[in-house]
């Protein structure tokens, strides 16, 4: 099995545990319903984008990054430092050039997300 691929089961895994884990309350986070380690399933196209920032994304990454930034900054910050992406070992300082090197028009540039800020 190629790297690439170990990291996509080892972000499916640690998602699907930490779906399984119990919750306290259930309110609305900074994706709506739905928790940012879940919606950071939606990443698993960006694996080799987000542990090289030198790497071209591909076009099912882009979209998934357009799909959930478009949603809310907050939600896209919130995915990509989100413990599932932290856990299957995203390097949050490539995965926040994502937008960017997929030339999105509309990315916020500037945004800060955490200690990061969206180029």
């Amino acid at each position: 099995m190629s790297m690439r691929g170990l990291l996509v089961l080892a972000l499916v895994v640690v998602a699907a545990a930490a779906l399984t884990a119990p919750r306290g309350a259930h309110g609305a986070g900074e994706c709506g319903s739905t928790p940012a380690d879940k919606m950071a399933l939606k990443l698993a196209p960006c694996a080799s984008a987000e542990q090289d920032p030198k790497s071209a994304p591909s076009r099912g990454c882009c979209a998934a990054v357009h799909t959930i930034g478009k949603q809310s900054p907050k939600c896209l910050c919130a995915v990509m430092l989100s413990s599932t992406a932290k856990s299957a070992g995203i390097k949050p300082e490539a995965a926040i050039t994502i937008p960017k090197r997929c030339n999105l028009v509309d990315r916020p540039v500037g945004y800060k997300c955490g200690a990061y800020t969206l180029p």
